[in-house]
């Protein structure tokens, strides 16, 4: 096309006469050259003249709110370190799933039998808890019956702030006392079991294995003593909070340990002797590996999610960009 115009132009005497002015605007600037040609033509006028060939899109005249670069490089962000998360759990899953899992019966006591110096480095029992001595009983709760038992006692005092012209909260005098009984694991709907899994040092275990059975917040009155105490020293009795935990008899436990066979019939679970972590935990084996699956889901589907986002915002924007590049051609 291009071609043709400048073929026409050459085959016309008057076309050939013309010249390119450069039209000085008010301004000071100057029209580019090839828009505007003066043919010699009896009303002498300015002809706009485009020429296709001279007139070029320039792509990053379209601007884009930088809000929306910073929206789809968070997604990105995101979405790679939800995708991190993921592999971090899902490798955890993997090793969790070759730990071998037993119940306190006779095939866990025919392994260690045949194993050799009669102990397992690792593995996970799950049973149901059974008091070895007289089980303890809860201080506020009637017919609650456990083997390890925690009280907390905190204290929550008010001091006035003389600089805000507030009430500002801290706690002190915290008491904390644990109780425990031997107590071992035992088969499941089982009455009369002769096969039991005693646990070793269950304080020192990690994991969140105690019931909360009874809180309670009870606030201070401002009565006469209070008054006078606030007003000499500046602080005032906030609430005093109790709260009791257990780990009740009859519950479900699930422990990652080492097993060892002591005598010709005691098993027992302790801390693995390799550095590995002994856990206790609440619940069946089951229960605790759906857990760790739905982190694991929540994680993935989060990648995907901030992924897709992402994504989707950027196609939006090459879109748009492409339909406004398509307009001005």
């Amino acid at each position: 096309m291009c071609q043709n115009v400048q073929g026409q132009m050459r085959s016309d005497p008057l076309l050939e006469l013309s010249a390119i002015l450069i039209e000085l605007r008010k301004d000071g600037s100057y029209a580019p050259r090839s828009l505007f040609r003066f043919y010699p033509y009896p009303n002498h006028k300015l002809i706009p003249f485009y020429n296709p060939c001279s007139i070029s899109v320039n792509m990053s005249d379209f601007t884009v709110n930088p809000m929306v670069w910073v929206g789809i490089g968070s997604s990105f962000a995101f979405s790679g370190l939800f995708h991190r998360l993921y592999k971090n759990k899902k490798e955890e899953l993997d090793k969790l799933k070759e730990i071998p899992v037993f119940k306190p019966d006779y095939q866990l006591f025919s392994v260690l039998r045949a194993t050799p110096h009669r102990r397992l480095q690792y593995v996970a029992i799950e049973g149901m808890v059974q008091a070895d001595a007289e089980p303890l009983a809860s201080q506020y709760v009637p017919r609650c019956f456990g083997v390890i038992q925690r009280i907390a006692v905190e204290e929550h005092w008010k001091y006035w702030n003389s600089f805000t012209k507030t009430w500002n909260s801290r706690t002190k005098n915290q008491k904390e006392t644990n109780n425990s009984v031997p107590f071992s694991l035992v088969n499941p709907g089982t009455y009369i079991s002769d096969f039991c899994v005693r646990i070793h040092s269950p304080l020192e275990a990690s994991g969140f294995f105690l019931d909360r059975v009874y809180h309670r917040i009870r606030h201070a009155e401002d009565d006469m003593v209070n008054i006078v105490l606030q007003g000499i020293s500046g602080e005032k009795p906030g609430a005093l909070v109790e709260q009791e935990e257990m780990l009740k008899v009859g519950s479900t436990l699930t422990g990652f340990g080492e097993v060892v066979l002591e005598g010709e019939q005691v098993m027992r679970l302790q801390a693995p002797q390799d550095g590995r972590t002994y856990i206790l935990v609440p619940g069946d084996h089951r229960s605790f590996m759906n857990r760790h699956e739905s982190v694991a889901s929540m994680w993935k589907s989060l990648a995907a999610l901030t992924g897709l986002t992402g994504a989707s915002i950027l196609a939006l924007v090459v879109y748009n960009m492409s339909e406004k590049d398509r307009r001005s051609r």
